[in-house]
């Protein structure tokens, strides 16, 4: 590399500032891009800046052969592995096997591989690392002894290849629908730690409040579970207290709501179908990029002490549900 090479001149920069790692990052990377490709366009898996930023790195971690840029790239985080695919993920796994007799499977081999063994692994390894992973100091993550928990959905997008098909859509559009089928996620996640506790996931023709019973099993006592109004139907709720976790939900304002008693803290008792609630009725401010809005909330919980669990608490424990979803 010669000294008047613009990847040098962006790394001799001689100020350390956050300002200034930024702009170097940002200019290495426009230098790169700059560098003209010898390759010939086909049969090219992976774009040339990216191997050339993987060599950098390499080189500044202090590699002198391509053989040590190569070992360092197997290294790298797994959103960078992402991008380099099955091969660069066999390298981080057989990394720390020095000495031992290992073959080289090739890109297809292993794609072959994780054909044949099937959704099976990951289940179990998803049944193995899912949970709160909760610790007593975390900020969001208790609550007056209640681990806070909440409940969302949301929609991703899979390959479109026919076993997809067969089974998730295409959803409809202005201009001839989406380019990729979609599943529909609901997952249950700790709130201090954003951690996944379940999922479950399935065509979008389903509706959330239909998948949610599916990770009941994952509820328990000493639990608080917030959730917004989509929740809110009375049998799903009164599952839910069923399982010994306890309710925060918000309800939709022209819901009518029997008034049984009255707390000096503004909230009431009240009866969501068979279940016994306490209701707190307040105006919630939401600041965002887009500017400030204020809604008037109805949240519905099983927590009907009100010494214990004052009404402004709750309320302040609502916001967690954004912390988490």
């Amino acid at each position: 590399m010669s000294s008047s090479s613009p990847i040098l001149t962006v790394l001799n920069q001689p100020t350390l500032t956050v300002e200034s790692v930024q702009s170097r990052i940002d200019g290495l990377w426009q230098a790169l891009e700059a560098v003209t490709d010898p390759r010939k366009a086909r049969g090219l898996r992976y774009r040339l800046p990216l191997l050339l930023s993987l060599a950098v790195l390499a080189v500044a971690a202090g590699a002198k052969t391509f053989l040590e840029i190569a070992e360092n790239s197997a290294d790298l985080p797994t959103r960078l592995l992402a991008e380099l695919g099955y091969p660069g993920v066999w390298r981080k796994l057989t990394a720390s096997l020095t000495g031992l007799p290992l073959v080289t499977p090739t890109t297809s081999g292993l794609a072959q591989a994780r054909r044949r063994i099937g959704v099976a692994p990951l289940r179990w390894l998803f049944d193995l690392l899912r949970g709160p992973a909760a610790t007593v100091g975390q900020r969001g993550t208790w609550w007056r002894g209640l681990l806070v928990c909440a409940i969302d959905g949301t929609i991703l997008t899979v390959p479109d290849n026919p076993r997809m098909l067969a089974r998730f859509t295409k959803h409809p559009g202005n201009h001839g629908g989406t380019g990729y089928p979609q599943i529909r996620l609901v997952a249950l996640l700790a709130c201090g730690t954003r951690t996944l506790i379940d999922a479950v996931f399935g065509p979008t023709t389903t509706g959330e409040t239909t998948y949610t019973p599916h990770l009941l099993r994952s509820l328990r006592p000493g639990m608080i579970l917030l959730a917004d109004r989509n929740f809110g139907a009375k049998d799903l709720i009164t599952e839910i207290a069923d399982t010994g976790a306890d309710v925060l939900v918000r309800l939709k304002n022209g819901r009518k709501m029997p008034v049984l008693a009255r707390y000096p803290d503004g909230s009431y008792l009240s009866m969501l179908g068979r279940l016994l609630v306490r209701v707190v009725e307040c105006e919630i401010t939401i600041s965002t990029t887009a500017g400030r809005h204020t809604g008037v909330y109805r949240l519905a919980t099983t927590l009907t002490d009100h010494h214990h669990y004052p009404a402004a608490e709750l309320i302040t424990l609502y916001h967690h549900r954004w912390g988490a979803t």
